[in-house]
């Protein structure tokens, strides 16, 4: 009977496999076909050269440049000060989340959520006005006697700017991770004598660090890749690889090179998606720091 038993399981575990394969099969398509057939060419244009011959000096160019390191130092940056700032302004505003009723969650979730139904470049042409020098901004700080500062067409006008679009890709997994933390244990540490701060820093930030650490790969590779907001308030200025990919695409119509630097900046993304995998598997599913 036992043996039976198994067979039977087995079957079935078989039959689940299958049913399940091809309820993702149609997923599993779309996915090869506007992403993995793309991503083919990509890598298989970056090996050559305009006339179509196997070439490696795509990549020589990028790696041997001083000028091109600089641009991938600079992406990586922006995108780790945008992640940084989005997890600085995101977590108590997920925190203040937490705790309050269903109805002023949706509210604030609403609020939250709005800015993703308006185009990123109106966005950005919003930020052109508050941050230009006629804006409310240059505005508040002649009030108070003092001369604004140039805010547009730098690193500090495309953090903001990013800042502002990538909050809520932050703030969604935060919510999710603190709303998952038994809400009896910090007045349990509480009786037993804890601080506020003594909870947070032991119970809250431990248990809510993989919502930190999804919503910081989600924003960090959204970031790098983004070329909207950073062209507008940013400008020629403010060197960034997704804007050279588009200048040698559509300007000095170096599709090869093109394609090298879209592939570096897969390259790049996928490690820090590894390296975020390997984190989790190193706790068992849960994150563990050192």
């Amino acid at each position: 009977m036992a043996a039976v038993g198994r067979v039977a399981g087995g079957s079935l575990n078989r039959s689940g496999r299958r049913t399940g394969l091809l309820l993702a099969l149609p997923a599993i398509l779309i996915f090869a076909l506007l992403f993995v057939a793309p991503l083919c060419t990509l890598v298989a244009n970056s090996f050559r050269t305009q006339t179509g011959a196997f070439t490696l000096d795509n990549y020589q160019r990028f790696l041997g440049d001083p000028f091109y390191r600089d641009v991938l130092w600079n992406t990586l940056k922006v995108a780790a000060l945008t992640t940084i700032g989005c997890l600085v302004v995101g977590y108590p505003f997920a925190l203040y989340l937490r705790g309050r009723s269903p109805r002023v969650r949706n509210w604030l979730a609403l609020l939250l959520l709005s800015p993703l139904l308006i185009s990123m470049v109106i966005r950005a042409y919003g930020w052109l006005v508050v941050l230009g020098p006629q804006g409310p901004v240059a505005a508040v700080i002649e009030w108070f006697g003092l001369t604004p500062p140039q805010l547009l067409y730098n690193d500090t006008a495309v953090l903001i700017g990013m800042v502002h679009v990538m909050l809520a890709y932050m703030v969604l997994p935060l919510m999710g991770s603190l709303d998952r933390i038994d809400r009896t244990l910090v007045p349990a540490a509480r009786g037993l004598g804890a601080s506020g701060w003594t909870c947070f820093w032991r119970i809250t930030l431990p248990l809510s660090a993989p919502g930190m650490l999804a919503g910081a790969m989600i924003v960090f590779s959204l970031t790098a890749s983004s070329f909207v907001t950073p062209a507008i308030l940013g400008g020629p200025k403010v060197k960034l690889m997704p804007y050279f990919v588009y200048t040698q695409a559509t300007v000095t119509l170096d599709w090869p090179y093109a394609a090298a630097i879209g592939f570096v900046l897969v390259v790049v993304t996928t490690g820090l998606l590894l390296a975020y995998s390997r984190l989790l598997r190193r706790g068992g599913g849960e994150v563990v720091f050192g």
